[in-house]
């Protein structure tokens, strides 16, 4: 049975589902998303006998929205004070794309409390000059014009073309997360992107189990990001899926859910 909570925590409410009995699997969603998007993995893993958190982000969903900027890092430890409040320490923890990139985070602030990794259409290097420019300039439209607008021009990268029209009802859930993203929350969130740290050499010290996924078609973070942060960690797992772009769990849950229970049992076989 799912639990829907509030935790109060760091100063801010944060909304997450709770569901399942056993070991932690905690999974964090991007930009501009919100915990809806792992409605077909939390189904899937508290049957398997996980017990899934799935939090809302510092400014999106049903989590307080605080305008400025959001880095990494706070969100990383508003995660570990979720955790702290549910009474959980050691976790699998996966996130994708900038959800990737804040579980990073949270495993160079919390190395010790990370007991397998799911990195999902994510990237590890730090922004480019010019990538940071493009940041804060489309933190500043969002704020000014809303999610729409962003949303009718990048739908068409989260979610394969050929899957707009085959599927949708992932479109429309896709659309529906992006047009509902918070202004200031997601505005908040790009500029802190903008100033994130390079997690390359940190890839290099992870020692727990690991899965790196891609979609094949994804062309926010290409195959190539995938191959070269799964060269990073040691012992890790490369599973590219097939049909899909920028959200594989969403587009091609079968085979997503498919990879994820065989890292999940790896890790199980680690314990």
């Amino acid at each position: 049975m799912a639990l829907v909570g509030t935790a109060k925590v760091n100063g801010i409410a944060i909304g997450y589902d709770d569901a399942g009995d056993g070991d932690p699997l905690v999974l964090i969603h991007g930009h501009p998303f919100d915990r809806s998007m792992w409605a077909p993995q939390v189904s899937a893993f508290a049957v398997q006998g996980w017990r899934v958190v799935s939090p809302d982000l510092r400014g999106y969903g049903e989590t307080t929205v605080v305008p400025g900027t959001t880095p990494l890092e706070t969100f990383a430890r508003d995660i570990a004070a979720l955790l702290d409040h549910l009474g959980l320490d050691r976790v699998v923890i996966g996130g994708l794309s900038m959800g990737g990139q804040i579980v990073m985070e949270f495993c160079r602030l919390f190395p010790d409390r990370v007991r397998g990794l799911l990195l999902a259409d994510t990237f590890p290097a730090a922004e480019t000059q010019d990538g940071k420019r493009v940041r804060r300039d489309m933190a500043d439209r969002l704020v000014r014009e809303g999610l729409k607008g962003y949303t009718d021009e990048a739908l068409s990268k989260m979610v394969a073309p050929y899957n707009l029209e085959a599927l949708p009802a992932v479109a429309d859930h896709v659309r529906g997360m992006m047009y509902g993203a918070p202004r200031e929350g997601a505005a908040a969130a790009l500029r802190g992107r903008a100033e994130r740290p390079d997690y390359v050499e940190l890839l290099g010290r992870i020692t727990v189990p690991a899965l790196v996924v891609v979609g094949r078609d994804d062309e926010y973070t290409p195959v190539a990001d995938a191959e070269a942060m799964h060269r990073r960690i040691a012992g890790s797992e490369l599973v590219v899926i097939e049909g899909a772009a920028h959200l594989p769990n969403l587009e091609r849950p079968a085979e997503f859910n498919a990879a994820v229970t065989r890292f999940l049992s790896r890790v199980m076989t680690k314990a």
